[in-house]
């Protein structure tokens, strides 16, 4: 398993939107699973959830986004899992690190810490 929690200046909707055409963009087997909105008062979350296969390993790994902002500050939120191969043997390979970092890498230029 591998995270990260980012915040940054911008509009969470947008931010959330780049982020989902960004991802799916960063490799042939990355798909889009399932996403949720919620708008509780003046907060917005997003919830996205990413598989990607991955060669290397053999295997299928899990990226989990929130996004979520209040006025202009921006909070993302992912969690990268399930890049093990079989029962017992939980060697990754780094997919889940490099499936988290793909996010790290959109936000930086944008100015997230």
């Amino acid at each position: 398993m591998a995270s990260i929690s980012m915040i940054g200046k911008g509009n969470v909707i947008e931010i959330a939107g780049m982020l989902s055409t960004e991802i799916r963009n960063s490799g042939m087997s990355c798909e889009l699973v399932d996403s949720i909105q919620r708008r509780v008062g003046d907060s917005t979350l997003y919830v996205m959830v990413f598989e990607k296969y991955y060669w290397r390993a053999s295997n299928r790994a899990s990226l989990t986004v929130a996004v979520s902002g209040d006025g202009d500050n921006v909070y993302v939120d992912a969690i990268g899992s399930g890049g093990g191969q079989g029962p017992i043997f939980k060697m990754s390979w780094g997919a889940e690190r490099s499936f988290v970092s793909t996010v790290e890498q959109i936000l930086l230029p944008l100015g997230f810490q």
